[in-house]
Order: structure tokens, then sequence, then C-alpha cells
């Protein structure tokens, strides 16, 4: 007897569907295949009118607690569209609109699929999650089929009835990151990465997934197609037999390549990182990551400086131990003036080693210290100036963005994969002021510089109007315009076009500042900023902790340059005394993303050689220098940014500026005409562990535009 009989035979109506799921269960003839039956009840919408309309069901039995599949979340904008449905008599309440197989989730009841995903669209073509429902004269996709009132299915069969020869198809060369039938990665690719490299090819049994004219898959994201694939046709190229899964060790941590903070999961084995996965934070980066953050692991372990050093004067480094190379730190810093002191925090810096970096320099006398790609930014008095104010996740909300000197695509791809998102829901307008550069949604290129701001700032632009017409307008900033001497008077004008637009409101906060580095806002909340300016190129003594990034030319050549780091960067060649730092995957440090949120890296490999934390070198280093510093415990340096800037304790917490950037005057300063910059020339090359990366050089090489 076939399955559709079997089961049309066996779920004929009866009073209620809970007594349909209890006999079949119970049933002998059906053990060979699991059953299910799915009702639903209107109780919600109109009470009075069920209990009148509708017998009584018998009372059902006591039923254990079902934890729902993956954590599955239920979420009601109105609670008037309500159901309650019944999976094997188990009561659980879903939206109106749910489908089967999301309902039988929420009810801890996992169907087997291959090509549906709950972030893409529904494709239904895998057949993989057919169920037999009443009345339906063909097994459905439960995928695609919304639950409905009065309905019972089965499905599922406990051996495979597979016996034609099975096919194989070549593989197919997507690029330096991907090797490889759903599709899931064709959806994925076109719906969130917003490139079109990927589709079907073929038809019937020949059909196959692939790249058209042998093209390579250029997105950003590309990456994640090998997660969500259900079959492991994708698979990573750096990661592919180098080890087992079961012989990883996974540590819980967060990115650092840019200022987004996504959740990563880093596996390791032994003292060396095998690979980087993401990890769900629907508030940040949902379930995805970028290429530069999934790939960039092997540079953890090129390029590594593992002991201290001192330039010779022959030009040349030779190993010391640690105890020679802060004595002669400690003897060259006695003697330089304090105003002649300047300290320069890298991109990749941490809260503890920032404000152990800032307090060693203040007990010297010197006031200058920042963090790179901040320049010579100083107003970090409100945090709404430099912050994400509506949220990463709020992006979702609005209708009109306006981008300002700033690529997304570049700088924050988890952020442009939120704005592409919602052009694609809300059908929302994007206008962009900067440089040529290239988009993955649809968007209008206003202007070049500072000319189109002045434009729209008077009203004289059409976008204007589409501003002041918006529901709930986001103009982003980037913060490449940081480095510009007219950049207090770009602020003024945006701000004007802001308060014209009415972008903040009490209910709404469309001021953005989109930040570059992982370093930057934690930097600005410790306040590190500089008392001049100019400072670096009259100082005698140049402190870089991590900067690679750093203008070396500005730097005199009589200058006592030292080195704290972990990769044999840009400015190793300019060092003095290099210091050798732990890297992110190797301590427990504390970061602030572009929105305001902490979070933390906890260690997941040994550090290298001889190498320390950064604020542990700087502790040890006052203490030889003779201006010890109060704290010897991270518990103990926490306790110092508690009373610098407490909200960097609040992990995993989004700590929203409490005054608006508007509440400052206006600024007397002449703008400059200058068309705007781009912020990131290359955006696999962007920091020490990137530029250290093989994957990533052959990432820059084969899909970078030149």
């Amino acid at each position: 007897m076939g399955l559709g009989l079997l089961a049309s035979k066996v779920l004929r109506p009866t009073a209620t569907a809970t007594a349909t799921a209890s006999r079949l269960l119970s049933n002998p003839r059906a053990s060979f295949f699991l059953a299910r039956s799915v009702s639903s009840t209107t109780e919600l919408q109109n009470p009075d009118q069920s209990a009148a309309a509708q017998p009584q069901p018998d009372p059902t039995p006591d039923l254990p607690p079902r934890t729902p599949v993956a954590g599955a979340r239920v979420h009601f904008p109105n609670p008037e569209d309500a159901i309650e449905v019944f999976v094997d008599g188990y009561p659980v309440k879903i939206p109106k609109g749910f489908t089967v197989l999301q309902a039988c989730e929420v009810a801890g009841v996992d169907i087997p699929r291959f090509c549906y995903h709950s972030r893409l669209s529904i494709a239904g073509n895998c057949r993989m999650c057919l169920v037999e429902v009443e009345k339906s004269p063909k097994p459905v996709a439960s995928c695609a089929m919304p639950a409905l009132p009065d309905q019972s299915m089965a499905f599922g069969s406990d051996r495979g009835r597979f016996t034609e020869m099975k096919r194989s198809v070549v593989d197919k060369n997507l690029g330096p990151l991907v090797k490889t039938v759903m599709t899931r990665c064709v959806r994925f690719a076109t719906e969130v990465a917003g490139v079109q490299d990927l589709g079907m090819l073929g038809r019937g049994s020949g059909e196959e997934i692939g790249t058209y004219v042998e093209k390579l898959m250029t997105s950003e994201l590309s990456g994640n197609v090998i997660d969500i694939c259900p079959v492991g046709a994708l698979t990573s190229k750096p990661f592919a037999f180098k080890a087992r899964n079961w012989e990883l060790k996974g540590t819980e941590s967060i990115d650092v390549t840019d200022a987004v903070g996504s959740n990563i999961r880093i596996d390791s084995r032994g003292p060396e990182v095998m690979r980087i996965l993401p990890r769900l934070n629907e508030d940040i980066n949902e379930e995805w990551i970028s290429d530069k953050t999934r790939f960039c692991y092997d540079g953890l372990k090129r390029q590594r400086l593992n002991d201290p050093m001192i330039r010779g004067a022959d030009g040349r480094f030779r190993a010391v131990s640690w105890v020679d190379a802060l004595a002669v730190v400690a003897e060259v810093v006695d003697q330089v003036k304090p105003q002649e002191i300047v300290g320069i925090a890298g991109q990749l810096s941490d809260a503890e080693s920032m404000i152990a970096l800032k307090d060693f320099l203040n007990r010297l006398g010197s006031n200058n210290v920042w963090c790179e790609r901040n320049g010579s930014y100083s107003d970090a008095d409100l945090r709404s100036g430099y912050l994400m104010n509506t949220s990463i996740s709020d992006l979702e909300k609005a209708d009109v963005f306006l981008l300002v000197g700033t690529q997304p695509r570049v700088e924050a791809a988890m952020v442009n994969a939120r704005i592409r998102k919602t052009v694609r829901a809300n059908h929302a307008k994007v206008g962009y002021i900067g440089p040529q550069t290239d988009f993955n949604y649809d968007n209008q290129h206003l202007g070049t510089g500072p000319q189109t701001l002045i434009e729209i700032a008077e009203g004289r632009h059409p976008f204007s109007s589409a501003l002041s017409n918006a529901k709930k307008p986001v103009i982003i900033v980037g913060t490449g315009l940081f480095e510009r001497e007219d950049k207090d008077a770009i602020f003024s004008t945006v701000e004007t076009i802001a308060n014209n637009a009415k972008v903040v409101r009490p209910e709404w906060n469309g001021f953005n500042v989109l930040l570059l580095s992982a370093a930057q806002a934690a930097a600005l909340d410790l306040g590190l900023v500089p008392e001049s300016v100019n400072s670096i190129e009259t100082a005698k003594f140049v402190y870089l902790m991590g900067a690679d990034d750093v203008n070396l030319e500005k730097i005199p050549n009589d200058a006592f340059v030292v080195y704290q780091g972990h990769h044999g960067d840009r400015s190793v060649y300019r060092a003095n005394v290099i210091l050798p730092a732990s890297a992110f995957s190797e301590k427990e440090g504390t970061y602030e993303n572009t929105e305001g949120c902490s979070q933390q890296t906890l260690p997941a490999v040994p550090t290298v050689g001889d190498a320390r934390d950064d604020w542990k070198i700087i502790r040890a280093l006052s203490e030889v220098a003779g201006t010890t510093l109060p704290y010897d415990s991270l518990a103990a340096i926490r306790s110092r940014i508690r009373t610098v800037a407490p909200n960097l304790l609040h992990t995993n917490e989004r700590e929203p500026a409490t005054f608006s950037s508007f509440l400052k005057p206006k600024s007397g300063q002449k703008l400059s005409l200058d068309p705007f910059g781009t912020a990131v020339e290359n955006f696999y090359m962007t920091n020490s562990i990137t530029r250290a990366s093989k994957i990533m050089a052959q990432c820059s090489a084969l899909l970078s535009k030149k």
C-alpha cells in the first residue's frame, strides 16, 4: 500500500485533529512512518463565537514541555493575528502566515529539509519536507504550506526508497574561498549578497548549480554559502582536508577586522586557529560574516613577533630579554620632555590596553594619545557624534538613506547587508555622496563632495524632499571624513540637513557615524584624543601600540619609536624597540562596536613565543620607568575603566548615547569643496592580520578591482 493511500485512510476527519493524532500514533499498521497532526483554532480572535460554534474537545493529558527546534522564537506583531495549532496534541500559538514547517519547529518537531532557510525566500524544490495533508490529492512541501484550520498531516519514512543510479557533477571553481543541488546558495547570492554569480544550469537530471561562463564569485559574503549548503557540496577551500570537526575546540569570540563586532566562533587545534565560523546575533550580524572575518585566520600565524628586540647601531634587530628591552625604553623616556611624548593605539587595540596606555602617558605628563583612524577628531564629549545611533538592527525600519562619504560594502559588510535587506523589503531609497563606487542595491549617486551637501542643506537638491518626506530617515557619515581638515564644517552641514529633515526625533534617531575599526568607539569613550593635532611632528618619543596605519613620514628622524604589536607590519621598519604582544585570539579583551555595544574576546589559543598581553606590557614598563600604574590584574584595570567609561563593562548590551550631538555649537570652520576620498582602498587588506594572510592576498589578487 502506498504512503499516500495509507495516509488518506488513516487521516480521516474526526471530531478533533488531536484525537486523530492519538489514534494514528497508536495504530500498529502505521508504525513504519512518523505521523504528525496539525490543527488550529481561532479562539484568540473570537473566543465567544468559537465556544458556541464548536464542541468542546476531550481533555488532553498533561504533556511534557517541548523545546522549540534550534531555539525557534515566535513574535506576534499583532496579537489578534495569533492562532493556536496542535502538533501531536501539543498546543502552540503562532502568527497567521506561519507554515506547517515553522509551526512544527515551535512545537519541537524537526522536519527534515534541504532547500528551506528561514532568512531566504521559499523555493520548495528539494521535496525533502513533503507531508501528507488530508483532503490534498498529493504530498505538499511543508515549507511552503501555510498552517490552516482543521489540518492534519503525516510525513517521513524510516528507510530510503531511492533505487536509481546517483549522479555526480564536476567540481566547480567559484574562487579562492568556495569549493563545489540545492538552491540555497543561489538565493543567498541573489538576495543577501546582491550578486548574480550563481544560477541553475541544465534541466532535469542534468541540472547543476554553477557560475556563468566560469565567472568567479565576487561577493564579500561568499563564504556564507558554505554554512547554508545543507549537503556539504560547497566547502571551504582553505579548511578542506585540514582537520576533522571532532578534533577542534570552539571558543566564542568576536571579530575585530572592522567596527561591526560580528559574533564568531574560533575553532582551534592545539596552538593553531583552524577556522572561524559565525555565531548567531540577531542585533549585529544575524548569522552571516564577511569573507575577511571568516578567512583571515591564517594571518594569525604568519609574520608574528615572538621576542623583544632592539635595533643595534648597524640597523639590525637582535632579540633581548624583557628586562633589557623595558630598561632601554624607560631610560629613553626619562630623558624626553612631556610635550615631546606621543602615544598612538592601533585599530585592533582593546579597551584595557588603551586605558593603560593613556594612564601611563598621562603620568609621564603627556596628553597626546589617540587611536589611529580617529585622526584629530577631538569631540569625544558627546557619544552621539561618533556612534551609529539608529543601531544596526533598526536600520531595517528606515525608508530613506543618505550616505555621506562612506562605502558600507567595504567598510562594514554586515551593515551594508542590512541596508540591502531594507532596500529589498521596504523599497527604501538610497542617496550617496562620494567617489564612484560599487553598490549591490539601487542607489542615486547625488555627487562627489561637500557641494552636494550644501545644496541639500539649503533645500535646492531634489533629494531634500525625499529626506523631509521620509517617515524614518537615516543619515550615515563615514569616519574617513575624520582625516579632513574641514571635518567640523562637514559635520555641521550634515547636522543642518538632519535638523531640516527632522532625522532626530523623540522616538527615532537617524543620525549615524559608521566607524572603520574595532578600537575607535572605545578609544573615544575613554578620552583618547590628542591635545595637539601636530604633536607627532615634533615628538621625540613615539609609542605605537599596534598602530600600523600611521603616516610614518610625519615622525621626526631623531625620534625614538617603540612598536608594541603582534605582527611585523609597516611600523616595525621604523621602530627602535619591538615589544611582542598577543593577538585578539590569544587574550581576553573588551571591544565596543560602531553602535555602542561592548563585547569581549576570549583566548582560543596560547600566545606566540614570548609575547604578552598589551596592558601587561605597559603595566610592567610603568614600573620600570618609576610611574607604576595602580592595577595589576584584569579585574583591577576594569575597575579603572568603570570610573571613566562604565558603559564599556556592560557587555553584550548596547549603550545608546544620552545627549544629541546637535547640542554643540555650530562650527565656524570654512568648508572645502574638495571631493570626498575613499576610506578603504582594498577590502581584503585593512590591518596587520589581514595583510599577513596568504588567503587574503589571494583574494586581493583575484577579486579586488584594479
